[in-house]
């Protein structure tokens, strides 16, 4: 296959470049404001910015769009902001896919529910509490309308290697081998199932091999508050000097409501890949702490 992924400098789209490609397929990855080894500069906002790698000569099969706006609290107040790098940059992004008859592939998250009863599958009611969620799920059902082959990938608290060490596991591994004192103010109601990015670009070829489409949550088998998640990491560095403040969510006082009892089910992916064993985060951290 011939894939494009905007998006390959950040975590989910880094670990696709680099499992795609090790499995043989012709990738094409690109960066938007943090260019990595390997990556070209696209702006989906900007379909026609005469410095964007030409998507058109590279003609892909598939597409995977992987840039967004992530902070959920920023997105909250900077709702046009939010709406332009999520939802346009999709909408863009379809118009591209169909264009070139490319199978698009987005990823979504877990946020479009409102974690009342959660962890939730794929056939659950959506209900989305921030801006972020409500633009998450406007752009995903703008590209399951767009065409029945399109794919959606639902994931969250999403952890693993990348070049800034964004993310919540790796950043803490980051401070505790730099031996820092930590003060740690974390949620104790927020509930999701961390999945290893890794797993997701797995999952996501495997999906795209056997010509999948519709809606795949991809998670792990753990389900966890995000103070458990943080003493898993922990747990790996005893000379790690840290204190965990537990609080609720209320009392952090965010300013995006958070789906308490979120995270996804995976049984529909597993029941169509019975074989597929998903990382645990101790196993991902071990191989920083040794």
């Amino acid at each position: 296959m011939k894939i494009f992924i905007s998006g390959a400098s950040g975590l989910v789209g880094g670990n696709c470049l680099q499992h795609f490609a090790a499995q043989g397929h012709l990738v094409l990855g690109t960066y938007l404001s943090y260019p990595v080894q390997n990556t070209y500069y696209f702006n989906t906002l900007k379909l026609h910015d005469e410095i964007n790698i030409d998507i058109h000569s590279f003609q892909p099969d598939v597409i995977v769009h992987c840039g967004a706006l992530t902070h959920v609290d920023y997105c909250e107040t900077h709702q046009e902001e939010s709406y332009q790098k999520t939802v346009q940059s999709t909408i863009n992004m379809i118009a591209l896919a169909n264009e070139l008859k490319a199978k698009l592939v987005y990823i979504s998250t877990d946020y479009v529910f409102d974690g009342n009863d959660g962890p939730y599958n794929e056939a659950d009611q959506v209900n989305p509490l921030s801006v972020y969620g409500k633009h998450k799920l406007q752009a995903e059902e703008a590209v399951l309308s767009s065409h029945p082959y399109n794919l959606v990938l639902r994931v969250t608290n999403v952890y693993g290697n990348e070049k800034r060490n964004k993310n919540f596991v790796s950043r803490l591994i980051e401070q505790c081998l730099a031996g820092d004192k930590l003060l740690l103010r974390l949620p104790i109601d927020q509930y999701a199932t961390p999945v290893n990015a890794w797993d997701i670009a797995r999952a996501m070829l495997l999906l795209l091999e056997v010509g999948e489409s519709g809606v795949f949550h991809i998670a792990s088998n753990e389900y966890l508050n995000r103070v458990e998640l943080a003493s898993l990491v922990l747990a790996q560095f005893p000379q790690a000097k840290y204190e965990i403040q537990e609080m609720t969510t209320s009392g952090m006082q965010q300013a995006a409501p958070r789906p308490l009892k979120g995270g996804l089910k995976n049984d529909k992916f597993i029941n169509r890949f019975p074989s597929f064993k998903f990382s645990k985060v101790d196993e991902f951290v071990s191989s920083f702490a040794k």
